[in-house]
């Protein structure tokens, strides 16, 4: 029987330096130094996780550690006890209350622009959005 939609694993001995591609989804909860990339895929930071490394993926899960930034064509999730140092690009972000995040985010990625045209229109809708989810914010 095969098993289908199983991510790769990255487990909590591996340390890994350098550059981690790949176009399946990953769950690390080792130490990488470098970057990932998985454009088409989801990343998953494991609790266990020390990540020194810029991310790249279509949605990111973060229950760890990461320092460096992260670009995501979909979603970013930073969930209670997770520690975020570097900037978020990405179409949406959910931060978790307890998250802690230190960086910039732009939710403009790749996004239309809004209905109206108004300048500054997407930027209420960011801080909307950060403030819902009820996390630590910092700039």
């Amino acid at each position: 029987m095969a098993v289908e939609n199983v991510p790769a694993r990255i487990g909590k001995s591996v340390v890994i330096r350098g550059e981690v591609k790949g176009s399946e989804d990953l769950f690390i909860d080792g130490r990488i130094e470098g970057t990932v990339s998985l454009s088409e895929s989801r990343l998953t930071i494991g609790p266990n996780a020390v990540v020194a490394a810029d991310l790249t993926a279509r949605d990111v899960l973060i229950l760890g550690q990461v320092q460096g930034n992260i670009q995501a064509g979909g979603r970013v999730e930073l969930r209670a006890g997770c520690q975020v140092i570097g900037d978020v690009h990405a179409m949406r972000l959910a931060i978790e209350d307890n998250a802690v995040f230190r960086g910039k985010v732009d939710l403009t990625q790749g996004a239309a622009a809004p209905p109206s045209g108004k300048p500054g229109e997407a930027a209420r809708a960011t801080e909307g959005e950060v403030a819902a989810a009820g996390g630590l914010f910092q700039s």
